[in-house]
């Protein structure tokens, strides 16, 4: 046996535990309203935004979210 090669036993690695972090309701509010208003915005502009309730007079905003319209079952025409 070469005197460089020594057997050492194998020692089995200590796994760290995974804790969940709690993330604050202050914290996390105002991302939750920031992404409401969003998704509001989206399902505004993608289902009403035509006809009389209109903000833009042009038909613009209709044809460019016109097959998400279809996608999400919104009638259009």
């Amino acid at each position: 046996m070469h005197a460089s090669a020594t057997f050492t036993p194998a020692i089995a690695p200590v796994t760290p535990t995974i804790a969940p972090v709690s993330i604050p309701l202050r914290e996390l509010l105002p991302w939750a309203v920031f992404g409401t208003v969003l998704m509001l915005l989206a399902i505004y502009f993608v289902g009403v935004e035509e006809g009389a309730m209109a903000i833009f007079n042009t038909m613009y905003v209709h044809e460019f979210v016109h097959d998400g319209r279809h996608l999400l079952g919104f009638p259009c025409h």
